[in-house]
């Protein structure tokens, strides 16, 4: 179990999806930082200022996409990695993606195996 302070906030509708990614980075020794939709993760990254910022791209009313712009936009997230997880992965969707502002990509399903690495990749860009 890995020692660390650093706050990792998942912006994710699906709650078993949510509870899944809480759980792979507790036991990694993160913090977690959970929101359900784009407007509670605004205000929980405003509020926390987290280390890396992983968002769904398919939430109801506001989008992974428009929430990133609008997290970039914000001087105070400029450094802060912000990675899409999504099921999202016909041609294209990486490019509009990254186009928003997205720092990185992770494919749905999760690799459950695979995601600590992929965490640790992302924190130290």
């Amino acid at each position: 179990m890995g020692t660390t302070t650093q706050k990792i906030l998942y912006v994710e509708d699906n709650l078993d999806n949510r509870i899944l990614i809480q759980r792979i980075l507790e036991a990694e020794g993160y913090t977690f930082l959970g929101a359900s939709n784009a407007a509670e993760g605004l205000q929980i990254a405003r509020a926390n200022t987290p280390d890396l910022i992983l968002v769904d791209i398919n939430m109801p009313e506001v989008d992974g996409l428009t929430m990133t712009k609008e997290l970039k936009a914000d001087p105070r997230f400029a450094n802060v990695p912000v990675i899409a997880i999504t099921a999202n992965v016909m041609r294209g969707d990486r490019e509009r993606t990254l186009n928003a502002g997205c720092d990185g990509y992770i494919q749905k399903p999760v690799d459950v195996d695979l995601l600590p690495r992929q965490i640790v990749h992302f924190l130290q860009q």
